[in-house]
């Protein structure tokens, strides 16, 4: 057992929390055609306890609802209770919320389903949301089989390195703009400070195959390893696979943070945030955050590098988190009116004047890297998260041809379940309770009944 490990789990700064927001008028509806059976005065709201998302609510009561009159009522959990709930009510049709957060691995899966409404109509025919500028990529990554869009981007992530340039400076260290692993696990040696309290690196550990293995199959990719092969041979147990998971293994028991079998997105950002970890790898929208000083201790204080190598150029990985509406909303018009105001140009021009510029939702919108205040408050970051946006590859992200889309995931309905199952023996491991061996062997049978479905 690592001399790092606790049992006590990180605790989250960040509110998660139910959130009512009250208005008093009601509105009518305009777009891609009504739905609406009730009288579009208030609409439910599921959306992920991320940072962006929270500022989301904050503002809502005094700009939408003042402006339309639709009372908004937010539900904010953390990102697997998240995903847990909206599985729960979307799937069978519940009808609980109007607008749900869902991401890029849902979006075209559910579209299939018939399970979304689609957005394009409501899109095309709103004259102030400028669907053109949204970044292709996302577009791309949430639309459904028939080209149209099904969720539209709330804001849009690649992973990338984050560090902390004052421990680096303090041992004469540089960070290359495109490091290799290699070297992120020697400056994680260098930089781990026990009695300092400062971890060498910050890495997800918390089962889910959006949390733990979102950074770890980026980490399977540049090794050489997949999911599947092009005909749906499963490779989980593949040398490659088995060496890019040792490595993260043995890097977070090592150098990783205290309590890391239970770190996630929120634990991580928390822990760097706090200057308790000389490196983190994870989403490029954890930066604006990072740089907010009424939220960071290391605000001004870190660097940013392109996602670690080894065998491939790139490796970041491509995700939207986006707001869907439910087929079974009976307040189209009202949800759209709220989707285009939450993921428009004028929002993001709120957040940053109100909130601060650093905290923009960015990465969906081309003009948003136009903006001269978020250009200057977003400097350290800004272009580097466009570029590795648009070096992500959901159709090759490693080196052999993949069955199905997706860089961090594989784009098939059976993942979430095969990949939250393997991440929890991978976390076990982590945790010294079982090795990466037995956790992958037992990840290959799984992968083999995923296989049988797919053939």
């Amino acid at each position: 057992m690592s001399r790092r490990w606790s049992p006590h789990r990180l605790r989250p700064t960040l509110a998660l929390a139910l959130v009512a927001v009250l208005a008093a008028a009601g509105c009518s509806g305009a777009g891609g055609g009504s739905s609406d059976g009730g009288d579009g005065k208030s609409i439910t709201v599921l959306m992920v306890g991320n940072p962006q998302m929270e500022d989301l609510a904050k503002v809502t009561a005094e700009n939408f609802t003042k402006e339309t009159g639709i009372e908004v009522r937010f539900t904010i959990l953390p990102e697997n209770e998240l995903r847990d709930k909206v599985t729960q009510d979307v799937a069978t049709q519940g009808g609980q919320y109007d607008v749900a957060t869902i991401g890029a691995y849902e979006a075209p899966i559910w579209s299939k389903n018939g399970w979304l409404h689609e957005l394009s109509s409501y899109a095309d025919a709103d004259t102030g949301y400028d669907k053109a500028d949204l970044l292709p990529p996302m577009v791309t990554s949430l639309s459904g089989e028939d080209g149209k869009l099904y969720a539209a981007p709330f804001y849009g992530e690649s992973s990338f390195l984050m560090y902390n340039k004052e421990l680096f400076a303090a041992k004469g260290l540089t960070m290359p703009e495109r490091p290799t692993w290699q070297q992120v696990a020697q400056f994680a040696a260098q930089l781990d400070d026990e009695k300092a309290g400062v971890s060498g690196i910050c890495l997800r550990g918390l089962p889910g195959w959006g949390e733990l293995f979102a950074p770890l199959t980026t980490v399977v990719n540049t090794f050489g390893g997949t999911w599947f092969e092009k005909d749906w041979t499963p490779k989980v147990n593949a040398p490659e696979f088995v060496a890019a998971t040792k490595f993260y293994v043995d890097l977070v028991r090592e150098h990783g943070t205290p309590g890391a079998p239970q770190a996630g997105f929120t634990e991580c950002l928390n822990t760097f945030g706090q200057g308790k970890a000389a490196m983190w790898y994870d989403a490029t929208s954890a930066a604006g955050t990072l740089e907010d000083a009424s939220a960071s201790t290391v605000a001004g204080k870190v660097g940013y590098a392109y996602a670690p190598v080894d065998k491939t150029k790139s490796s970041g990985w491509l995700w939207a988190w986006a707001l869907a509406m439910p087929k079974t909303t009976k307040h189209a018009d009202a949800a759209w009116k709220f989707i285009s105001w939450a993921t428009g140009k004028e929002y993001e021009r709120l957040v940053g004047s109100s909130l601060g510029w650093s905290r923009v939702p960015a990465g969906k919108r081309q003009s948003t890297y136009a903006i001269p205040e978020y250009q200057q408050s977003a400097a350290a970051f800004a272009d580097l998260t466009l570029k590795s946006i648009q070096e992500a590859d959901p159709k090759n992200p490693g080196v052999q041809p993949r069955p199905a889309l997706g860089v961090q995931f594989v784009g098939i309905p059976e993942f979430a379940d095969l990949g939250t199952k393997v991440s929890q023996e991978v976390s076990a491991a982590i945790a010294g309770s079982t090795t990466v061996e037995k956790a992958l062997a037992d990840g290959q049978k799984l992968a083999e009944e995923v296989a049988k479905e797919n053939r």
